[in-house]
C-alpha cells in the first residue's frame, strides 16, 4: 500500500537520463520516476503505487550497474 517502502532498482547496466522526483515529492502510480538508456534504449522507471519520495539515489549522468537502488519510495 502507499504507507509501504518500495525501491525502484536498475534492471540493467546504464546511464541515468533523467531523473524526475526529489525526495518529499508526492507520486501518483505510474509516474516515471527516472528514465535510464542502456544499449541506446530508454528504459522508464515508473511508481509502483501511490506515495512519497523517501530518497534519491541516483543523479543524471550517472552510470549505474544493475540492482543499484535508485528511488525509495
Amino acid at each position: 500500500g502507499a504507507s509501504g517502502s518500495d525501491a525502484l532498482v536498475a534492471t540493467m547496466h546504464g546511464q541515468v537520463v533523467k531523473v524526475n522526483v526529489k525526495p518529499g515529492d508526492a507520486v501518483t502510480r505510474g509516474d516515471t520516476l527516472v528514465v535510464l538508456e542502456a544499449m541506446k534504449m530508454e528504459m522508464r522507471l515508473t511508481a509502483p503505487h501511490d506515495g512519497v519520495v523517501k530518497a534519491v539515489h541516483c543523479r543524471e549522468g550517472e552510470v549505474v550497474e544493475r540492482g543499484k537502488v535508485l528511488i525509495e519510495i
